[in-house]
This record gives C-alpha cells, structure tokens and sequence, in this order.
C-alpha cells in the first residue's frame, strides 16, 4: 500500500492510499486531479511493479518533477520522494498502524527487510529521452552529480546492466516480505530422486543447472544486489572494470561465508562463474560463445537452448533461470549500439564486439518467452584457402573469383538462410585493390573490411516514438554522394536493389551484394521483385535491362541437409535473348550421394565455357589464366 499527501496550492492537504496504482491530471476522471493549463488529461500514472511503486509521465506541457528533476519514469517511490505537477506537491507517507494486528505484522517483517530498507533506482528511463538524472538510491544522487554530456554514451551501455540489477532488487524485496522461511530453503532440500526425475525429463543437465543449481544461482545472484544496494553503489556510473571487480568481491564475500550454498555436487567457482555472467555478461550464453565448434546459438526459451556444431543442430544442457535473465541478457547486447527492446518495439538486431550477429524477440511476440538467435563469426579473418579447407569451392573456381573481384566484376551471392553468403561476401570483399575507395553499407554491421579507404554504414530504426529511422536505401543513395570506387551491401532486400542496380550501372563497377535465393535463375526474380518494392512503376523489360547491364556474375551458395556448404553454381549473366535475360554456368557443383560420414559427396566442374568477362579481359591484354576453365576439379 502507497500512502499519498497532496498538498494543491491554497487549498486543503488531502490523503489517498494506493493498492494497485493510480492516474494523475486534470481530467476528472483521474484519481489525483491536479489544475492548470499546462496539466494534461493524463499527466502522470503510478503503477505497482514486484511490490514496488513507480511514477510515469503521461504527456502534458507540464513536466513531472520528482525531486526537483523531470522524469519519464522513476521508481520504486519512496517517503524521501517528492512529486510536483504545477502547482500540486505529492509527498508519500508512512501510514499509522491502526491495530494492533498491523503492529504486530510490521515489527515480523522487520528483521527480514533489512536488505529493502534502501530502495534504489539505477536510471530514470532506459530511454535516451529521459531528461532526470541516472540514480542509484534517489535519496542521495543529486542533479548535480548526474552525469556529463560526455559520459552519455558510457551511461547508455552500461544501463541494461542497471535495469537487470534493479529487476533483481524487487525480487529481493518480494522475496523478503514472506511471512515465513526464506524461498529457498524448501528447493534447496529438495530429495536427490526428485531432481534425478525433473533432469531425465529433458536432458542429462550438469548440476550448476539442475534445479538445485538453478535455485542456488538466483539466491546467490539477489544476495549480490542485495549488497550493492546496502552498499549505495551507482553502477550506470561504474567504469566496466570496477563493476567487474566489486561484483566478483561481493560473490566472494557471500559465498565463502554463506554456508547455504555449500553443495557436494556444485564447486563454488563454478557457481560463482555462473552468476557472475548472469549479471555482468550473457549468462550461459557465455560458455557456448567461447566454444569455438559452435558456429550459432538460438536460445527458443530461457530452458531450451540449440546451438549449430559441425553443421548439425542439437540441444545444450545449459540454462536461463528464468525469463529476466534471458532479457537482460538481450538489454546487455542491445544498449551499447543504441538500440533497445521492449513491448513498443519487440524486435531488434544488433551484433556483439566480435560482429557476430543477433536477432531477439521478447513477448508479445515471443509466445514461449523472450528469444534470441546469434550467428557466430570467427575470431580469426577467414581467407579464401578456409574455403578450400572446408570444401567450399575449388581452388579453380576461387582463382576465377578472385580476378573477377579484382577486375571489377559486379558480383551477387545468392543462396538461403545461414548458407555462407556472408561469410563469402567477407572473403570476396578482402580482394578489392587497397587503392579503391570503399563504403559498405548494411543493417546490423558484420562485414570485416580491411582495405585502408573503408567507409561503413549502418541502418538505424525508430525511436520511440517511431521516428527517426534511417532505411538502407536512404544509405545507399546517400553513399552514391561519397565518391565511392566500390559499393557493398550487406544484403539487398527490398528497393535499394534498384539503387543498387543504378549504382553499378553508373560507373561503380566491382560492387557485391547478397540476396537470398536457391538458384541463379531465381536469384534474377528475385532481384524484379526487389526493383519493384522501390514504388517506382517500371515495365519489367526496363528493369531486366537494368539487370543484365548491372550484374555480371552470380555465385550460389547452398546447405546441404548434412550441414556442408557449396558453392554450387558460379553462373555469368550473358545477355538477353526474346525478353529473357540469358544465364550461362561457369562451375557447377555435381553430387554423388553421401560418403560414410553421412556428409555430401561430389566434386566441382568447369563448365569448358569462357566467359565474356575473361574475354574482355583478355581483348584488354590483361594476362588471365583460361586453364581453369577445362581442367577437373575433385
């Protein structure tokens, strides 16, 4: 209950208690009806969130103070708190106890309170609008201790980390209030069989995730904030070192002197390394991106997680607690690139240090829970003889590739999900000369361009409100203004095709791009449709012109059902023949079955056939290698 003293100006101090929340404004149907012209119908909203109260600001001309300083949201309230709109001072106050009962209740929730005492909150808003001061315990972050303009974009990556914690400390609080012993205590002595039973159910779980372990990670994991929070610690504002430090101090001091969490089948440092990441890093996440075998990460629900190894999708054994962590999990990779989820905007891609890819999706969506999908990168630069390695392409077929890359070939990838276009793209892109000047531009950055006249452009989405979003067509007509050489774009999707098509058809020869088909002769659909989406009402002849004077080489990938991945076809657009652009393959990738291992067998071969973009080169006098166009490849 939230005990509220209004005190409106030259008028008579009024008290209202809340239970589940209220509304504040000027119209009357609100609860607290505050007057004045700059009040708006619904100035602000209190609601109740894991037993803590929160104040937002609804809109109005009019802001709403807490503590001399605006908010869009803050919380959890508490009596030091003062709320002004307008004229109109909100206090909140302890309420009398009015029986004896009550009496007796408060003093048996006392000894248990004592890690709520301080009730804190470690920012204002994760939006970047939000105008009041990053606070961690209100009563004593003061507006001049906010931080400066220039540790802005610091404060904004390490604020996932503040919300993860504050998430924390109301569960803290929930938990403290129960009226009899602690929560875990029951899980704790849970009987050997029943856990044996709950584990063979799915998978054969290590015991850091049997719910024993899982038990124990959450208690310890709200120990922890628990002793931040007494200690008044604002982490928005903690270099990353230091946050590492004091939150590795404080597992140390909770569990080598909490005898609770002594467990014959759980190490301590593996239970350390576990909440540790859970609170500073992915959680399980972490395990699984340092495996260098795994090569993709899909986590469905915070208790079922896949990963890719060796081409072949299986279940881990590893484990969210729970559906907070799997968001705050998301909110740590989010924040730093200045994205953000939540329910307004439920859907975000982003990518790691190391540009690995990330695609999340949280509830309402996400019916089972919040979902994340990360597409591994390599640590190292993968080059072309790593395709040889892997069976990729021919060595032929790779020679053929990188003289039409270095020649000035417009090139598409085309091929199916998680099938290497990318990871080709990569390889293709690092044989453009270092004198050419390049700009690359894509949606969520993974391309590791090294050439030394690099520019790299990245889409952004709406803000908040829906606005500000920047499309990769807006990037793509604006890089035409760059004086680019080379143009490369992460994936063509929609109408910058046709920006696309214009660019390579006006002097930026040597562009790549990818596209997502299963063959080269639907890679030329593809590419109609995508030239339609531009809004322009062009005849489809118009446009498969433009096709065939912009691209002249298709390379389709393909995955097999055992997880390899080939480069089946290397087709050259040869022409137009009746209306229908005509194809020509170079290199084809011809099956055998499947060998022992269960993996595809076949072997790479030329098709005898010499394409015209060799024999310009060749009418040029540039000296290229026609052998590669007769000779078998294994």
């Amino acid at each position: 209950m939230l005990n509220l003293q209004i005190h409106p100006r030259n008028a008579p101090v009024t008290s209202l208690q809340v239970e589940q929340g209220c509304t504040i404004g000027k119209d009357a149907s609100c609860d607290v009806i505050v007057k004045g012209m700059l009040i708006g119908k619904l100035q602000a909203r209190i609601v109740r969130e894991n037993n803590a109260y929160y104040i937002e600001d609804q809109g109005g001309i009019a802001a709403t103070l807490v503590n001399g300083s605006p908010i869009t949201r803050y919380g959890p309230l508490t009596e030091a708190d003062q709320i002004e709109i307008g004229v109109t001072t909100i206090k909140i106050v302890r309420a009398a106890a009015t029986t004896q009962s009550a009496q007796s209740a408060h003093h048996a929730a006392q000894p248990s309170q004592v890690a709520a005492q301080a009730p804190i909150s470690l920012s204002a808003a994760p939006s970047a609008q939000a105008s009041g001061p990053a606070q961690f315990g209100s009563s004593f972050v003061s507006e001049a201790q906010a931080p400066s303009p220039t540790a802005a974009p610091y404060a904004q990556a390490m604020a996932p980390i503040a919300e993860s914690i504050d998430r924390s400390v109301a569960m803290v609080r929930e938990s403290a209030v129960a009226p009899s012993k602690p929560a875990a205590e029951a899980p704790l002595r849970m009987h050997s069989a029943q856990v044996k039973k709950t584990a063979a159910e799915s998978l054969p779980v290590a015991p850091i995730n049997s719910p024993v372990g899982i038990e124990l990670r959450k208690q310890a994991h709200m120990k922890v904030i628990a002793a931040l929070d007494l200690r008044r610690l604002n982490v928005a504002r903690m270099e990353e070192d230091d946050l590492r430090k004091t939150v590795s101090a404080a597992l140390d001091d909770i569990l080598n002197h909490d005898a609770s969490f002594r467990s014959p089948d759980i190490a301590l440092e593996t239970l350390k390394k576990s909440v540790f990441d859970e609170i500073i890093g992915l959680g399980p996440l972490e395990e699984l991106l340092a495996d260098p075998t795994v090569s993709e990460i899909m986590v469905n629900c915070h208790d079922e997680i896949f990963v890719e190894q060796a081409g072949q999708l299986k279940r881990t054994p590893v484990i969210f607690t729970d559906d907070r962590a799997v968001i705050g999990a998301i909110e740590r990779i989010v924040a730093p690139i200045g994205r953000r989820i939540d329910e307004s905007s439920p859907m975000v891609d982003a990518r790691l240090a190391d540009g690995s890819r990330v695609n999340a999706v949280i509830p309402p969506l996400a019916l089972k829970g919040p979902s994340i999908t990360i597409r591994k990168f390599s640590k190292r630069k993968l080059v072309g003889q790593d395709l040889l390695n892997f069976g990729t392409m021919s060595p032929e077929m790779l020679e053929f590739l990188h003289t039409a890359v270095e020649q000035g070939a417009n090139i598409i990838i085309s091929g199916g999900t998680g099938s290497g276009k990318t990871t080709l793209l990569n390889v293709l892109s690092s044989y453009i000369p270092d004198s050419e000047r390049i700009v690359t531009v894509e949606d969520a950055a993974e391309l590791q361009l090294s050439q030394p006249n690099l520019v790299s452009l990245e889409a952004r989405p709406a803000n908040m409100e829906g606005k500000g979003a920047i499309h990769i067509r807006d990037l793509v007509k604006n890089c035409l203004r760059m004086r680019p050489d080379r143009i490369v774009i992460g994936e063509c999707r929609g109408g910058e095709a046709l920006d696309m098509l214009q660019a390579m058809n006006t002097g930026h020869d040597g562009s790549l791009t990818t596209a997502h088909a299963n063959t080269p002769r639907d890679c030329i659909a593809r590419l109609e449709v995508m030239t339609l989406m531009a809004g322009l009402d062009l005849p489809v002849q118009a446009i498969r012109e433009q096709i065939c004077s912009a691209v002249d080489i298709i390379v389709q990938q393909s995955r097999f059902s055992c997880g390899s991945r080939r480069v089946t076809h290397v087709t050259e657009v040869s022409g137009m023949e009746s209306g229908v652009i005509t194809l020509q393959d170079v290199f084809v990738f011809k099956e055998e079955g499947f060998g022992e291992n269960g993996k595809i067998v076949g072997k790479f071969v030329p098709t005898a056939y010499i394409p015209d973009f060799y024999q310009e080169l060749i009418r040029r006098r540039i000296p290229v290698n026609t052998d590669i166009f007769t000779r078998a490849a294994g």
